[in-house]
């Protein structure tokens, strides 16, 4: 049949397809817009069981931490209160809650979600994968370049050009994370002994051993619950966290109305000039005690994920602000009275009739305390593991109803292993304590970095703003870096070697992974010589569809002429399959495929890359195949119109095709559906549809081979480093990356592809 419509004088033009589905979701709710309010309630009470029990339970060590030694002169108690407060207020209640949050990458947070922002706006990943359709997803949200923003543009053109810059940007992101990482596996440890080492005040008897064994028995517990996800395990502690917030903000209130109320003369700020000026070096070394004040701050960063926006603002300035600061300032006004009793500060300062209530509920907020870097942790692997910066591993997404809320077993049970060997080796916190705010504080100072360079290229601000931003925050950490690694002898180290070594197997992972990309796009095979293994005589068309998994997202990959070497034989579908992690977030479903034609129509092949973001879970394998195939039906309903509209070209190769028009994806809005089903023709002044009848056929024929089975190919990929290679390029290639590659989760299960419907093909790279 046809269907007669006007003549339309804009002559028909071809557009990429991703316009049809991004209007329909481009008004998709991203995390943390647009939430009811009992919505971010609900998600404000959870916060306070996941993200604040670090720097909640700070007051049970800050006061001796900072003055090991005795309080020498009565009036540094108002000095170091003033150095409390102030902290408090600069580092997490105005850089992060109110200027860091809103550098989220569509509601996700840490260090690698302002890497991916950044690396949306300039090309400063390493491996070559970046495509021109990937700026028309929904999320992408990149303005185009201006006279306005001649700055911007020239940051951009200096990060991309440099290859220099590129590391640093990349080195700055893998060392936040493994700092986040080294924290979350010592923070367990120190919070969880140092909550039962309290019990043998009353219960002297307990050797040290046995304290050992009670808190290696928590520390399992602990580790083991993860598994139940955020949202479960947030509800659990949050009533906890919030008895605790409740109970030090009465004593804080309770010390100052009856010791001493003039410690409220603590919020000038001239006290802590005086308090440099009386102490001098002494004065200086104290902040790494200060800063203890502090810790956890960046888990509402990297947990943002897990709630949003609002919900950590009303949490922190409406609970966790108040409750702290009260709580410093009944302290300082109890130490005024009582200076002696600086080494056990906040038991002894807390009235009778209360100690016991507060004693259970402090070690139950101890213990709590290390779930904010666990659940940072987890959100900000999850990130690194899309980003290419590790092997990949399975994540378990444990909540139906929320996004964000993640747990990776593996990483999980090495955490866990790390901080119960901590625990059992050095058996007390003193050596551990002193370096508790390095890994802190170096992540502060990346985050700087990195969010000047947000400011510089995407927000675009004035740069007096950009500067005051960088000059305040970024001098105050410093100073507070330089006083905790003064430490470092003294146990500081430890934190630095979990560090370095986390961020040593990211580096040589994503090393190996861009070697190894570049090895394969130097090596693609041309169409020519595809074509020519094709028609031998001894190749196969067999039945069924066929999915290589490939990382490229352009060209043949060397491993397919070797698969036709060892199986002469090619399904009658065959798919050069790409899963590709888009620096955002997530994807959404009707914007996940781009297809391709490749080689002549005959052969039906087709290019696949499948895009998702670091946030988004891989569908099971039933789901993400009827889909897959959903898709490439509407592919070649796309092809046959635009084929009729456009000439062939003699040169049927992907490269000269891609050059020659842009690349086109299978998302179509639903109003051009029966143009893409019928070719064009000129009638009678008007415009008649005739239904393409090989388009129906090849449906079928593709629906046929489906029925007969789908089988998944792979590249069984051994890297070695060449002959003529350095010894440490080597030991990298050889050993390192070889071991991480066969003792961690290997792909086809982190892409969940049936055992029973996988091949694996050997192949070798020198690189």
């Amino acid at each position: 049949m046809s269907l007669e419509v006007e003549e339309i004088p804009v002559p028909l033009k071809r557009h990429d397809s991703l316009f049809g589905d991004a209007e329909k979701v481009s008004h998709s709710k991203h995390h943390g817009s647009q939430v009811s309010w009992v919505r971010t309630l609900s998600l404000a009470f959870q916060s306070i069981g996941i993200i604040y029990g670090d720097i909640g339970t700070s007051p049970l060590y800050v006061y001796s931490s900072t003055f090991p030694n005795g309080i020498k002169n009565n009036d540094d108690l108002l000095g170091v209160l003033s150095l409390i407060l102030y902290s408090l207020i600069i580092i997490p209640m105005l850089k992060y809650v109110f200027i860091v949050l809103y550098a989220n990458d569509n509601g996700d947070g840490g260090t690698f979600a302002l890497y991916s922002l950044i690396s949306r706006y300039a090309k400063i990943r390493m491996i070559p994968d970046q495509q021109a359709e990937d700026a028309a997803v929904s999320n992408y949200h990149i303005e185009a370049p201006n006279s306005q923003l001649r700055r911007a543009q020239w940051v951009k053109q200096k990060l991309e050009s440099s290859k220099a810059a590129k590391i640093v940007l990349f080195t700055l992101t893998i060392l936040g994370t493994s700092m986040v990482i080294g924290d979350g596996t010592l923070t367990p440890a120190i919070s969880v002994l140092s909550a039962v080492s309290g019990i043998r005040e009353k219960a002297p008897s307990l050797t040290q051993t046995q304290v050992v064994l009670i808190s290696v028995a928590i520390l399992f517990m602990l580790f083991s619950v993860q598994r139940f996800g955020t949202d479960k395990v947030g509800y659990t502690f949050a009533p906890v966290i919030s008895v605790w917030f409740i109970l030090i903000a009465g004593i804080g209130l309770y010390n100052l109305v009856i010791h001493d109320i003039g410690v409220l003369r603590a919020f000038n700020p001239m006290y802590i000039v005086q308090y440099f000026t009386r102490n001098g070096k002494d004065g200086w070394v104290s902040l790494g005690g200060v800063v203890l004040c502090v810790t956890g701050t960046e888990g509402m960063f990297a947990d943002l994920g897990h709630f949003n926006i609002r919900a950590i603002q009303l949490s922190f300035n409406g609970i966790l602000f108040p409750s702290v600061a009260l709580c410093y300032i009944g302290q300082a006004a109890y130490l005024r009275k009582f200076p002696n009793d600086v080494a056990d500060t906040f038991y002894k300062s807390i009235p009778a009739p209360m100690f016991w209530p507060t004693f259970i509920v402090a070690i139950l907020a101890a213990i709590i305390a290390s779930q904010a870097m666990l659940s940072g942790a987890f959100a900000i692997l999850s990130k690194a593991l899309s980003l290419g910066c590790m092997p990949r591993v399975r994540v378990i997404h444990t909540s139906h109803k929320y996004e964000g809320q993640v747990y990776i077993p593996e990483v999980n049970f090495m955490m866990g292993l790390a901080s119960i060997v901590v625990t059992i080796a050095f058996k007390t916190t003193t050596n551990i304590g002193n370096a508790y705010g390095i890994c802190v504080v170096t992540t502060f100072a990346i985050t700087t970095h990195l969010m000047t360079v947000v400011m510089l290229l995407i927000w675009k601000k004035h740069v007096i703003f950009i500067m005051l931003f960088y000059v305040v925050f970024g001098s105050i950490e410093l100073i507070y870096l330089s006083s905790i690694l003064s430490k470092f002898i003294e146990g500081g180290y430890l934190p630095f070697c979990f560090a370095l070594v986390i961020m040593s197997l990211m580096a040589t992972w994503h090393y190996v992974q861009v070697k190894r990309y570049w090895y394969e796009l130097d090596h693609i095979v041309p169409i020519s010589e595809m074509t020519t293994l094709l028609e031998q005589s001894d190749v196969r068309r067999i039945p069924g569809v066929g999915l290589l998994y490939t990382e490229l997202v352009q060209g043949i990959p060397p491993v397919f002429p070797r698969l036709i070497k060892k199986i002469p034989s090619v399904h009658s579908i065959f798919i050069f399959m790409s899963i590709k992690h888009l620096p955002i977030s997530r994807v959404v479903p009707a914007e996940r495929f781009i297809f391709r034609q490749v080689g002549p129509r005959e052969h039906r092949m087709f290019r696949c890359v499948a895009r998702y973001g670091y946030s988004d879970k891989l569908e099971e394998p039933k789901e993400f195949a009827v889909f897959l195939v959903d898709r490439l039906k509407m592919f070649i309903q796309e092809e046959s119109a635009f084929a009729q509209i456009e000439p062939e070209s003699d040169d049927c190769s992907e490269a000269s095709e891609a050059q020659a028009r842009p690349r086109r994806s299978t998302q179509t809005a639903v109003h051009s559906v029966e143009a893409v089903e019928t070719r064009v023709s000129s009638h009678s002044g008007g415009i008649h549809f005739h239904v393409n009848q090989t388009v129906e056929e090849e449906k079928q024929l593709i629906d046929r081979e489906v029925e007969r089975g789908m089988v998944y190919l792979m590249g069984e990929a051994n890297v070695t480093a060449k002959a003529k290679s350095s010894v440490l390029k080597k030991i990298v290639v050889n050993y390192v990356y070889t071991f991480l590659r066969k003792n961690l989760t290997e792909g086809h299960k982190a892409l969940a592809i049936p055992k029973d419907q996988l091949l694996k093909v050997g192949i070798t790279y020198e690189i």
